[in-house]
């Protein structure tokens, strides 16, 4: 009984560390991806223009190393402890006194108390494992709409391939269903697209929107759509409509769609099963 409660201590412990870790991450895929997009759709105007780009340096995930975005400093591997340097230097640049952005500690914080609820959620095994991936990749999914309007092949495609591979054992549904799930999911974004696009002449979403909701019916199958979509667009309406009664969302600017559905899926990963066995006892 010790050794079971030592182990368990041990794993409560390590999971939220390893989130911290991961959320330190997300913050340069937050800030450098759509960097990268920007500068390789760059390239490929050039090229088909007949020009080239020549860059300097190389820009990706790994390099160069994180820096200031005030004095360009690079940062010492003490300045990159998760959430303890930002304490520690109270918030600014060691070498500027520039103040860094509050969000960074609050992605590291984030990530580890995602990591904590899906371990409560799941416990040890491969659903904890597949939990952490889609929880962390909807995280950088929301920040990167909301600051480009972009929801990212790279992140979308994967997480999407990822539910169907997982389902292929019914980690979470079954394959039939993960791969209904997926094409209904899509299929129902893109028809509400055209729709409202044939009505008004303008774009309601982005093309981001109905692989992220692909993805989401690859993990959960296709009786996941319903209660994903009531709740983002319930959520996505609530967030607008305070944006705008605090006059931070004015006609001028656009609220992404992604973040909401992003909730939604989470949502469902922590307690969409038993809303719908709920529902269907009651429907019966």
């Amino acid at each position: 009984m010790t050794q079971l409660f030592d182990n368990a201590t041990l794993l409560y412990i390590a999971i939220p560390l390893l989130g911290l870790l991961v959320g330190s991450f997300l913050n340069v895929v937050i800030h450098r991806l759509p960097l990268m997009m920007q500068r390789e759709w760059q390239r490929e105007c050039a090229e088909l223009n007949g020009g080239t780009i020549t860059e300097d340096t190389a820009f990706n995930l790994c390099v160069p190393r994180s820096r200031c975005p005030h004095c360009e400093h690079t940062l010492a591997a003490k300045d990159n402890i998760p959430v303890l340097s930002w304490l520690w230097l109270k918030g600014h640049c060691r070498y500027c006194n520039e103040p860094i952005a509050r969000r960074y500690p609050l992605v590291e914080l984030t990530s580890a108390l995602l990591a904590a609820l899906m371990l409560w959620r799941f416990g040890p095994g491969l659903q904890l494992v597949a939990a952490l991936i889609f929880s962390w990749l909807l995280l950088c999914m929301t920040l990167i709409d909301l600051d480009h309007l972009l929801l990212p092949d790279n992140l979308t495609l994967p997480l999407l391939w990822l539910g169907l591979l997982l389902n292929v054992g019914e980690l979470f549904v079954s394959l039939q269903s993960a791969v209904i799930g997926a094409a209904a999911g899509y299929g129902v974004l893109w028809s509400l697209y055209w729709l409202f696009k044939l009505a008004t002449g303008k774009e309601g979403m982005g093309y981001g929107d109905f692989k992220l909701l692909a993805a989401i019916g690859a993990w959960f199958g296709w009786q996941s759509l319903l209660p994903v979509l009531l709740l983002a667009s319930f959520s996505g309406a609530a967030l607008g409509l305070t944006l705008m009664a605090i006059r931070r969302l004015g006609e001028d600017r656009v609220l992404p769609f992604g973040p909401a559905l992003a909730l939604g899926g989470w949502c469902y990963l922590m307690w969409g099963t038993d809303v719908v066995n709920f529902y269907w006892r009651v429907a019966l």
